[in-house]
């Protein structure tokens, strides 16, 4: 089965970013879906519906974006953003959620938003950041794979593996973080299938000028380009 990616998109710039990281990991056989959480419905019929049509138009300018009027689109009401994202991820059995970088992050840097953040903390699945601009490159493509885990995880270099293969890259054991993309292990001592990141990944991460994909625990992903 393809990678279920879930992209979280609000019709951002910096949303954007995220829809051109999903775009590359779909270039690896990934399947993708967008997702916008709504915090709760209109009491009035009237205007609910209205913000519902509203939610939906964004999400249908998601797909133009993508040039795929056909990729799976969820509305999804929550109080919390995160919450509503992990409980979509669960529901439709998806591997990654992927995500912008922080509204105002610099150019080429990669920063988690309060929702990243979220689900880098306990979270129960993959989570890819782009970092900000990304949507403004002129070839998106990745040639570099790096990936950073602790003894007695394979799933960080099984991933760097499959996804450099499914890419046509290559894969390197020392980070450059300047290009291609990084993936990162959970810390030690982390409940297997969670996330949680030491203070050295986090740093690695603020340090990054690339993509980033972190994962869960004892956790591999599997791509396989599409025929």
């Amino acid at each position: 089965m393809a990678t279920q990616i879930i992209v979280s998109y609000d019709g951002t710039e910096n949303d954007t970013d995220a829809l051109a990281l999903g775009q590359l990991l779909a270039r690896a056989g990934g399947s993708l879906a967008l997702a916008y959480v709504r915090h709760a419905p209109d009491p009035e019929p009237g205007k609910e519906r209205l913000a519902q049509k509203e939610a939906e138009e964004l999400l249908e300018n998601g797909a133009r974006w993508l040039g795929d009027p056909d990729v799976p689109r969820f509305v999804v009401l929550s109080p919390s953003t995160p919450e509503g994202l992990r409980d979509l991820a669960e529901r439709e059995q998806a591997d990654v959620i992927a995500f912008g970088s922080e509204y105002r992050t610099t150019p080429g840097h990669v920063a988690a938003g309060t929702s990243a953040q979220r689900l880098l903390e306990g979270g129960p699945i993959a989570v890819a950041i782009a970092p900000a601009g990304l949507r403004d490159s002129s070839d998106l493509t990745i040639d570099v794979v790096s990936a950073v885990g602790e003894e007695g995880d394979p799933g960080p270099q099984e991933t760097a593996e499959s996804l450099a293969g499914a890419l046509g890259a290559t894969v390197e054991t020392r980070v450059n973080g300047h290009m291609g993309l990084v993936v990162v292990g959970s810390k030690p001592g982390t409940a297997a299938g969670r996330v949680t990141l030491s203070a050295a990944a986090q740093y690695l991460i603020e340090m990054l000028r690339c993509p980033v994909l972190v994962l869960p625990h004892g956790s591999a992903l599997r791509f396989d380009p599409p025929a």
